[in-house]
């Protein structure tokens, strides 16, 4: 029977597309994002959503000093997915990226040009040196703004907003003076922050905690010389600390009221006073050994604190006095030092007694300055102590930063004098402890007590001011936000309480942080920034009039920052006053101030009219509860009575694969620019929408290579679908009944759809990718499009069983690549193009469509459920004939399975489909049975049925599509 070995390959209806299997994303993206150049696809989206409702995501700037880095791509793909997914459920959501230009980030990095050249900044005018930090900061914005649409980041990228830009500066100054006129500004000396090497003061948020393991301790001997205890006069208070450079500035020792306290003598007849906990680890540390047998009456004595004298009340008849070890200098040595009771005194380390130097600790300010003594200011903002310092000032020629580790350690200048002295009793460089650094000079910085501006905390705000297209506030009678308290403190933690933080944790943590943080600094010693706009009168008071503070901010609106200048001064304050009578403060903002204001120039200012304040959302890494949600939060609390935003959506930080964090020092970076060269974009932005961001999370070659594994399989999804749909032009009016199948399908797509919207609503966007990814590998690819394969390629045009399956199809097309759309976005508008080409000449993108309307079906579940866990039982018990080469497919299995494991109304011939095997029977029993058929196969279909003549003839159904007679077996 010759007809019989015909070749009917031509016959069978085998998928048709030009989207290839390989990617080539880093061949492709390129020219797919200059088309959205091109036609303007941002323009196109907001014109499209104008009038729905708005959802505002606003974009907390990065500082432009570098490039992209692999924190940069993590963080700006969560905000396009949040703003791609929120267009697609139809609202208007537009995105206006933005830079901090100001402050040591970019002043440093010019600092770090100059120094290269043996150049001083301090020998450079001024607006020449602010001309080279814009200019560099400009240089820095154009580089990343190119790199993030490389990345497929959507938004106004020919109109971000700059913190340097002169509106925005103005507009700086103007939120600066509100606090002014509302008198919540005060100046006044804190130990704050300080880097001597960066000669200036620094936020919290700009400080990093190093572990080192080679510190100083010390323990040091103060004589006492007075006490309401005549038995403690000529013992010594042994103090311990890890600051030896503070010692030349001590004015105080501070006790633990509830601390149990003990004197003991050692045998060279010194008689000590430690906490009694703390004695045996302090003897360990000098070299001494206790000897309670010459311990005399007095020694035997404990005595909690009150023996030193309470210093509150005075209630015990006096105060405890004693010496600083460097007394025979005279002047500020020769004066006896109190003993203090300090409720921070604990015995976890050191002897339980603490000295106490006002000028270089928070704890020893206030506590001082509770009972009178003020700070000296002898360290100066290099951080060497002052010329005229009697103890390592002057022309002494050991005189250096008290950061340089030689002028701390045990054979320093310090502990050499205090040895001298005879007052060391111990010194080493093995204590192990975490200490402040610089995160841009890392070096190590220090508490020093300078004349700043600050922000009170506590002090009862006035009535929020209300910009004119802002919200209107409800005011109570006090004239505060209403339901809100009065202090900055107050207002903020209520407001944390109303915002949404995702995850909640977010809530705890920045809470925490506003609860117990102090004044905010707002000063810091700089050149590139936008100034304090003060004047300051003799007195120290500062001048609040809104005509003089009208023309100044009008100044900086026309000329930026170099406005303010002592030229200048009789202009702006106008007839009314005489420059004579006022200073003109020189310091910069914090720039967390200046981004704290963005919300003010950027969603009110009316440049971007399609911005609206507050901001739904906020969405940065975690260590921005100390920085921007934080300097935002406590701005807007004081000018306007709320949160600028409504929700707060934090992420972790990027580790390696093994966990570290990344470090050019340690190789171990990931750089996103080289990933987009190498394998794309798209791979990078599933990555990134995979992880659990939410916490810090991993990236790695073999990390990525799992990612690129994925990407392949939702390729081939649509790959699939575009081949299958090759000249579809059906809808579900031609399918007639739609088999169960295709039911069971569109719920699970039913289904998805909720689920996805539920990820989009929660920010989980890494379920919202996992869901997407297994529905396409689990039920479609390797439960679907297998079942319905030999539909697809053998049934004829007019089966309906093959239009239902596309017609499915075609619905899942529409849903998936609009699901697809914000993770793989230059993905998607491939398949999308590569569908409806003629959407390209019509300047269409699949980023301008909306949700998908996917119908919800009735389908039996259950039944589907049951039938998916025998189908898997099926493939196992075929597995071993095919690994043993038994049979080739499962097409060659006859399979018996259990007859009660078969839902009700499903026939032999739909298992065998279901299954993809030859035929199939029902037995008894558990078991499910695979034996090799024995029947011909179809030379069309290739299925081994009992209806085929021989090997190579066909099948009832591929005879009636070629239109041939059919003869059967």
């Amino acid at each position: 029977m010759s007809d019989s070995k015909r070749d009917y390959k031509d016959t069978v209806f085998l998928p048709k597309t030009a989207f290839p299997m390989k990617a080539g994303l880093p061949q492709k993206e390129p020219g797919i994002e200059a088309r959205w150049r091109e036609i303007d696809l941002y323009a196109k989206l907001r014109e499209a959503r104008a009038g729905r409702e708005k959802f505002i995501l606003h974009d907390g700037p990065p500082y432009a000093n570098g490039d992209m880095h692999i924190g940069h791509a993590l963080n700006h793909i969560l905000k396009d997915m949040v703003c791609r997914t929120q267009n697609l459920l139809g609202k208007d959501a537009p995105y206006v990226p933005g830079w901090d230009c100001h402050g040591l980030p970019i002043e440093w990095k010019v600092e770090e040009q100059y120094r290269k050249k043996k150049k001083n900044k301090d020998e450079v005018p001024a607006k020449e040196f602010r001309a080279e930090c814009r200019a560099y900061a400009q240089k820095w914005v154009d580089t990343q703004r190119e790199q993030l649409k490389r990345l497929g980041i959507m938004g106004d990228w020919d109109n971000p907003y700059l913190t340097m830009d002169f509106q925005a500066e103005a507009t700086i100054v103007a939120e600066l003076m509100k606090f002014a006129e509302a008198g919540n500004l005060y100046r006044g000396s804190k130990p704050v922050m300080w880097s001597p090497v960066e000669k200036t003061a620094l936020a919290e948020a700009e400080v990093e905690y190093e572990d080192l393991t080679d510190s100083p301790q010390i323990d040091v001997a103060f004589e006492v010389v007075e006490s309401p205890n005549p038995g403690l006069i000529g013992a010594y208070v042994v103090i311990w600390t890890t600051t030896p450079w503070t010692i030349p500035v001590n004015q105080a020792l501070s006790f633990g009221k509830g601390v149990t306290y003990e004197a003991f003598t050692v045998a060279d007849g010194r008689r000590f006073i430690v906490a009694e906990d703390l004695r045996d680890a302090f003897c360990a540390r000098a070299g001494l050994e206790f000897d309670p047998s010459i311990q005399d009456e007095v020694d035997d004595v404990l005595f909690d604190g009150e023996m030193f004298g309470l210093t509150d009340d005075m209630s015990v008849g006096g105060r405890t006095y004693v010496r600083h070890p460097m007394h025979h200098l005279g002047g500020f040595y020769g004066t006896p030092r109190p003993m203090l009771a300090g409720d921070f005194v604990t015995t976890e380390s050191g002897t339980g007694i603490v000295h106490m130097s006002p000028d270089h600790g928070e704890d020893d300010f206030e506590l001082c300055k509770a009972h009178g003594i003020d700070p000296v200011f002898a360290v100066m903002d290099d951080g060497r102590y002052r010329d005229d310092w009697l103890w390592l000032g002057g022309g002494d020629e050991r005189r250096r930063s008290v950061i340089n580790k030689p002028f701390n350690a045990p054979d320093g200048p310090i502990c050499n004098d205090l040895r001298e002295a005879g007052a060391l009793l111990s010194a080493s460089a093995d204590y192990a402890h975490s200490y402040p650094h610089s995160w841009r000079s890392k070096a190590k910085v220090i508490y020093r007590c300078t004349p700043q501006w600050f922000v009170p905390m506590d002090k009862p705000l006035d009535e929020p001011v209300q910009p004119a297209d802002a919200p209107k506030i409800e005011l109570n009678g006090m004239g505060h936000a209403k339901g809100v308290p009065g202090t900055l403190r107050e207002r903020a933690m209520s407001e944390i309480e109303r915002v949404r933080f995702v995850p909640e944790k977010g809530a705890n943590r920045i809470g925490s942080m506003v609860e117990g943080r102090p004044d905010w600094v707002l000063s810091r010693q700089r050149a590139w920034g936008v100034p304090i706009t003060l004047f300051v009168r003799k007195d120290g008071s500062y001048l609040k009039d809104p005509a003089v503070n009208a023309r100044i901010v009008e100044a900086v609106r026309a000329e930026g920052v170099d406005a303010w200048e002592k030229a200048r001064m009789a202009e702006f304050l106008g007839a009314d006053y005489d420059p004579e009578e006022f200073e003109m403060v020189t310091d910069i903002l914090d720039v967390w101030f200046d981004s704290g204001c963005t919300h003010a120039f950027v969603l009110e200012g009316g440049r971007w009219p399609d911005l609206q304040w507050p901001a739904n959302l906020y969405l940065e890494g975690s260590d921005q509860h100390r920085g921007w949600f934080q300097s935002s939060l406590l701005q807007s609390c004081a000018t306007r009575g709320r949160a600028p935003y409504d929700q707060v959506l934090t992420h972790g930080f990027t580790m390696d694969a093994k966990g570290k964090k990344m470090s050019k020092s340690l190789g171990n970076t990931i750089d996103p620019l080289k990933i987009m060269e190498t394998t794309g974009a798209d791979i990078i932005r599933l990555w990134a929408l995979s992880v659990d961001f939410t916490e810090d999370h991993r990236i790695g070659d073999e990390i990525l290579k799992g990612v690129g594994d994925q990407y392949r399989r939702l390729r081939n999804t649509f790959r699939y679908l575009l081949g299958a749909l090759d000249g579809f032009v059906g809808d579900m009016s031609d399918t007639g009944e739609i088999p169960e199948l295709e039911l069971y399908v569109l719920s699970l797509l039913s289904e998805l759809d909720g689920k996805l919207r539920q990820a989009v609503h929660d920010y989980d966007f890494n379920t919202y990718t996992r869901l997407l990814v297994d529905f396409c590998n689990e039920d479609l690819s390797a439960f679907f499009f297998d079942i319905r394969k030999d539909t697809l390629y053998c049934d004829g045009p007019a089966s309906t069983t093959r239009n239902a399956y596309r017609t499915v199809l075609d619905l899942l097309f529409h849903a998936l690549v609009r699901y697809a759309a914000p993770v793989l976005v230059f993905t998607a508008e491939e398949v999308w193009q590569t569908r409806y080409p003629e959407d390209g000449e019509q300047e269409g993108s699949v980023h301008l469509l909306e949700w998908p309307s996917v119908p919800a079906v009735p389908a039996d579940r259950a039944k589907w459920e049951k039938l998916r866990n025998l189908r898997e039982r099926v493939t196992e018990a075929i597995e071993p004939l095919r690994r043993d080469k038994v049979i080739r497919s499962s097409n060659e299995a006859v399979v018996t399975v259990p007859a009660d494991a078969i839902p009700e109304g499903v026939s032999d011939e739909q298992l065998a489909e279901l299954f993809i095997t030859g035929t199939v029977t029902r037995g008894q029993g558990e078991e499910v049975r695979v034996s090799k058929s024995t029947d011909a196969k179809c030379g069309r279909c290739w299925r081994l049925l009992p209806d085929v003549p021989e090997d190579g003839a066909l099948c009832g159904r591929c005879a009636s599509v070629v239109g041939e007679e059919h003869v059967s077996g």
